[in-house]
């Protein structure tokens, strides 16, 4: 990827500083990242001195016009292009991309950061939308009118036209391009030009913005994105509108200067992992074995106030009974052992469904599986087997995540 003055890449748990290394923060970013976490209390980055370091999430923050990639890292020996690939290949597998969707193909998910491909997706599926034509809907509207159609609304009549009686102020249905679905990617459209990204897409927006049809601007927030309901007519509309709520949920204005608004499309690195471990098995586990995430149950209760429960990241079950436990954990343990931590949240997940064995899955430079036993003392006569599987990350003309699969199944299964 060719390099840009106002695009950093960096990896996890990196910093920049202001005047200090390649990559440097003007007293102007660092301001605008030192706002941001005190308002919004980010838990993509940490404040330190003269400078931002960044912690387990992976993503695009975009602050001003300087664009930062925070890129996953769980080796010394690999660069850019492969965490990138990376990255994009286990969202793509997690389904945080939308494979399926017929805008996906044209895409360079290679040679793209995650916020260049939300965008480029989001225009081609607007602009597939409008091509193919866009939807109309039946809506209730107000008006004063000279026309009685419709239902009178008397008190504002009355209020409204007690001069003018020629007037009727009236509710009535209309069928129209005015509705949820374009008002939310009317909204979007509108954002990403605002913030000014992705600027070899900005023409491209303005265009699809002046054939948008006008919409009434909405207040956006999770509850919105809940009353939508896709049918036949607008099942087509799912991709665009994900991409749409992406965007703008994680779209921070500037309300002070307006001129260093924020957009983080950042996603918690532990979590991606997990999940992806868990889509992994489930795709590859043998007849007879069903593979669920996060089975919570009941630990400890007090006398008063809210039970504490336990919950592990992966369950493998047989015949409804658990058979096998594993937590995922995103850190490269080397040549090491896994902490005494890890290991007691192992084991009490083990103990708590009957003993069963149990794995820590990390990533690892190479597929490698270790056993061990938990001591008598603790689990009595049978002694229960605690593992450690290391997996290594793949990508390039093969799937890596084909790849990772079929480790995954040839040591659990």
């Amino acid at each position: 990827m060719k390099k840009d003055k106002n695009r950093y890449t960096v990896f996890e748990h990196e910093a920049l500083y202001v005047h200090r290394g390649e990559q440097k923060l003007s007293d102007a970013q660092l301001k605008a990242f030192q706002l941001f976490y005190k308002e919004r209390d980010f838990p993509y980055y940490s404040l330190v001195h003269n400078g931002i370091r960044f912690c387990e999430y992976v993503g695009v923050i975009k602050v001003g016009n300087l664009t930062i990639e925070v890129l996953p890292k769980a080796d010394k020996s690999n660069g850019e292009e492969h965490w990138r690939s990376i990255l994009i290949d286990m969202m793509r597998s997690t389904g945080l991309f939308h494979p399926d969707s017929p805008s996906y193909s044209s895409l360079k998910v290679k040679n793209s950061t995650i916020l260049d491909m939300y965008l480029e997706l989001f225009a081609t599926e607007v602009e597939r939308l409008m091509h193919q034509g866009l939807i109309k809907k039946y809506r209730k509207t107000q008006s004063n009118s000279t026309a009685l159609k419709g239902k009178l609304l008397i008190g504002k009549q009355v209020t409204l036209n007690a001069v003018h009686q020629e007037h009727f102020y009236i509710e009535h249905t209309v069928y129209d391009k005015e509705h949820l679905l374009h008002q939310i990617l009317s909204k979007a459209l509108t954002t990403v030009v605002k913030i000014g990204t992705a600027s070899h897409l900005i023409s491209r927006y303005k265009r699809v913005l002046l054939d948008f049809p006008e919409q009434r601007d909405i207040k956006v927030n999770e509850s919105l994105f809940d009353k939508i309901k896709y049918d036949r007519k607008s099942q087509s509309y799912q991709t665009a509108v994900d991409i749409a709520k992406i965007i703008l949920l994680n779209f921070h204005p500037d309300l002070s200067q307006g001129s260093s608004h924020v957009l983080a499309l950042m996603f918690d690195m532990n979590a991606l992992w997990e999940k992806f471990v868990l889509r992994s098995l489930q795709r590859n586990a043998p007849d007879g074995l069903e593979v669920s995430g996060q089975v919570s149950k009941d630990f400890w209760t007090p006398e008063t106030g809210y039970t504490k429960k336990i919950r592990p990241d992966i369950v493998i079950r047989k015949n409804n009974e658990a058979v096998a436990v594993l937590d995922t954990k995103w850190k490269n343990i080397g040549d090491a052992n896994p902490s005494d931590d890890d290991l007691r949240q192992l084991y009490a997940y083990s103990r708590y469904h009957n003993n069963v064995p149990s794995y820590l899955v990390y990533p690892g430079n190479e597929n490698k599986s270790l056993s061990g036993m938990y001591s008598r003392a603790f689990v009595g006569d049978a002694q229960t087997p605690g593992g450690v599987i290391k997996l290594k990350v793949h990508s390039g003309k093969r799937d890596g995540m084909e790849l990772l699969n079929q480790n995954i199944s040839a040591i659990l299964f």
